[in-house]
Order: C-alpha cells, then sequence, then structure tokens
C-alpha cells in the first residue's frame, strides 16, 4: 500500500486580496517560508518519504525543498503538478476579471465543470495530467510514502477524484497553504485519512 501526502504550496502574495495566480511563478512570502518550515518539522515527525514530487513553479518547489531536506531527498519537479492555466485572467483581481467576463466568471464560480476559462485550461484537462501524476507516484513507490506538493486548484481535482466524485464539487474542498492531505492507495482505491489539515501551522507566530 502507498501513502500520498498532498500538500499545498506555502503562502504567496495574491492569495488575500485575491488574484487569478495560476501559471505565474511567485515566490514564498515570509510567511510561506515559515510555513513551509512548520510543515517539514511535522511531516518529518510522522513519515519517512521514499520520494517528494513538486509542482515546477517556484512556490511548490521551495516548499518541497523543505519537505525533503530532512531526509536527503531531491524533489522532482512534475509538469502534471503545474497549477491550472487561468489564461487571460492570469494576475487580474476577480473585480477586474467581473468588468470584462462576468457571465464566464458567474459559470466558474457557480458550474466550474462547465467553465472555459478565456485562453485558459478546463479542469477535464487538469484533471487528465493529475491523474498521470498519481500514476507515476503511487507506481514507482508501490509500498512507500509519496510526497506531492501542488496548488489550490490541482489539489481538489485530485482530491476529487480520489473521492470518486464529480468536477462540480470542486469549490466544496478546501486547501489552505501548506494543508497537509493524507490518503492510502491499495489496488487503486484511493482512502482518505485526511484533508486540509493544518494544526502543524499553529507553531508559527505572527508576523
Amino acid at each position: 500500500m502507498a501513502k500520498l501526502l498532498l500538500l499545498r504550496h506555502g503562502h504567496v502574495a495574491g492569495i488575500s486580496p485575491e488574484r487569478f495566480r495560476g501559471r505565474a511563478d511567485l515566490r514564498l512570502t515570509a510567511e510561506g517560508h515559515r510555513q513551509a518550515a512548520a510543515t517539514a518539522r511535522r511531516i518529518a515527525a510522522s513519515w519517512r518519504p521514499a520520494a517528494v514530487y513538486c509542482s515546477p513553479l517556484s512556490r511548490c518547489r521551495a516548499t518541497a525543498a523543505e519537505i525533503a531536506r530532512p531526509f536527503s531527498l531531491e524533489p522532482t519537479p512534475m509538469e502534471a503538478l503545474t497549477d491550472i492555466d487561468y489564461g487571460e485572467w492570469q494576475g487580474l483581481t476577480v473585480d477586474e476579471v467581473r468588468a470584462r467576463w462576468a457571465d464566464q466568471l458567474d459559470l466558474w464560480r457557480q458550474r466550474p465543470e462547465w467553465a472555459m476559462l478565456p485562453g485558459g485550461e478546463t479542469l477535464q484537462k487538469v484533471l487528465m495530467r493529475v491523474t498521470d501524476a498519481l500514476r507515476i507516484g503511487t507506481g514507482r513507490h508501490p509500498a512507500g510514502t509519496v510526497v506531492m506538493v501542488g496548488h489550490d486548484s490541482v489539489n481538489r481535482v485530485i482530491l476529487l477524484h480520489a473521492l470518486g466524485l464529480p468536477l462540480a464539487g470542486y469549490w466544496r474542498i478546501a486547501q489552505h497553504p501548506c494543508a497537509i492531505n493524507e490518503l492510502d492507495f491499495d489496488r487503486g482505491v484511493f482512502t482518505i485519512n485526511a484533508i486540509n489539515t493544518t494544526d502543524h501551522l499553529r507553531e508559527i507566530a505572527p508576523g
């Protein structure tokens, strides 16, 4: 049986107030680095990963490097874990998108599985590539613990797939910065042990 620890990267600019970040190669903020360090300590205390995979974007690579360091592992970037492509929305605020694409934004918020982001990617395309990432990770380490560091959108789609739920449930799963999701994978079936765990971040002092 393989164990999958699915994480979101640490805090970056554009989470609050919200912007459509997507493929923008943002670096972790100081808060994000503290979150990544706390997450690394939590994982080192409870698991021994056989491999660490991550999105190739800087925020995920930095988070993954913190997690991998205690185990002398080198994170492996996977294009399949890259954040959703927001196309023409990338870098814009919600209000800026609403001013030009009000109907498409409403559809994204209400029926995300039907949304076609202008110049961007559908959730169906995200699902196709993240299932490849899951096959690779669990296939290479069928009896080990695998860490995958991804993004809010990517992780939501992975969790919906693992639960056997439709993409319509996209907004019903939360993924906070440096949240840990724990899944077991055995003979093609996922068992969810924890979703969006953030207790390990309580130790971080504000500021």
